[in-house]
């Protein structure tokens, strides 16, 4: 065989939504920090995103995370973040995959019952408290960074569906959130093809009005993600909520067209922007408990540790908790006459593509 480029990963969940984490395979990642290296990916080193993450070896709900060292004295390693459009700052179920992953295969020392580390994600620090029983990573809870809110009730007129009522706030993405049932939608499996449309929109209506940037990193800007939320169906939550991920072109001529995928999980930067809205809004305090669940009815756990401020804006420290499971290890490699080495999307899931990268193969 000849073969080349072997990566090493583990696949993991967290309440249903997937992650891979490489562990091995990957060098030469330029940058002093961890954002810094996020942006040489991005820009240098693309195809490692789209060859972990596009079809064969990947597919539209994938997540990738690559380990890398930190060179922070506070930081016990680091991990950028690559999802099937971007690389987000930060991810709170990606977040809850890579210390899972690093515990249970002894990257890091775990010690039981209680592990505390810190990683550096591109938005800086998180501290990490994971509950380990009999070598078993059973609750992760991460200090998220702040999460604030920039826009509260805000009515926008939005193509083929009309006013929406909608947030916009930071959770270490920048989100638009609305309420699903002002589009007579409820966030259950039931609904997952509508909510990805109806979320898309939405997400591309708000980013034309509202742009925002962060206050005090202006790398980060930009709403490129939505969460559609509901009420609790049987009380054990106090919300329900999925966040809209993109995977093809937007286009208001075509709106049938627009396809997205739900977050499986309720997402840890989703879960904090929520909770600073809820906070703003008056109905969640410092100290008390917000339980957020997944459109497959598996919640987060999200709690204000403080208040604090970005820049010059009012925010909050979330903690946030949750749970994930390995499901698989693999070795990637490439063979060289593989004529998608980078791997190809698909209308027939992808919708209008970003990236179908069909090479004509000589012979």
């Amino acid at each position: 065989m000849k073969l080349s480029s072997m990566i090493n990963a583990v696949d993991l969940h967290a309440s249903g939504q997937h992650a891979r984490v490489i562990v091995g395979g990957v060098h030469d990642v330029r940058g002093d920090t961890v954002f810094e290296k996020m942006v040489y990916l991005r820009d240098k080193k693309d195809e490692l995103r789209r060859r972990m993450l596009r079809e064969p070896r990947g597919f539209p709900t994938a997540n990738c995370n690559l380990l890398v060292p930190s060179n922070h004295r506070d930081a016990d390693i680091g991990f950028v973040i690559m999802e099937q459009v971007e690389y987000p700052a930060m991810s709170g179920h990606n977040t809850i995959c890579v210390v899972t992953a690093i515990l249970e295969t002894g990257i890091l020392e775990a010690t039981e019952p209680l592990t505390k580390l810190v990683l550096e994600s591109p938005a800086g620090l998180i501290p990490v408290r994971a509950s380990v029983r009999d070598g078993k990573v059973t609750r992760v809870e991460f200090t998220n960074v702040p999460s604030f809110v920039l826009h509260l009730d805000q009515t926008i007129e939005v193509p083929h569906l009309g006013k929406a009522t909608v947030d916009v706030a930071y959770g270490g993405m920048f989100y638009v959130i609305a309420d699903a049932t002002q589009f007579d939608l409820e966030v259950t499996p039931r609904f997952a093809a509508d909510l990805t449309r109806v979320g898309e929109m939405v997400k591309v209506r708000a980013q034309e009005i509202f742009a925002p940037v962060h206050p005090t990193n202006r790398g980060i800007s930009g709403i490129t993600v939505s969460a559609l939320t509901s009420p609790s169906m049987d009380g054990r939550s106090d919300l329900r909520g999925t966040a809209i991920q993109s995977n093809g072109i937007l286009d208001w001529e075509r709106p049938n067209t627009w396809t997205g995928t739900v977050d499986r999980s309720p997402a840890g930067t989703a879960t904090s922007a929520v909770m600073a809205v809820r906070h703003a809004k008056g109905l969640l305090g410092v100290g008390e408990t917000f339980v957020y669940e997944g459109i497959l009815g598996i919640p987060f756990e999200g709690r204000i540790i403080e208040t604090t401020s970005e820049g010059s804006l009012e925010a909050i420290t979330p903690a946030i908790a949750g749970q994930a499971w390995i499901t698989g290890f693999a070795n990637y490699v490439v063979d060289p006459t593989d004529p998608f080495p980078n791997g190809f999307t698909v209308g027939d899931m992808w919708g209008d593509t970003v990236d179908t990268p069909l090479l004509a193969v000589d012979g």
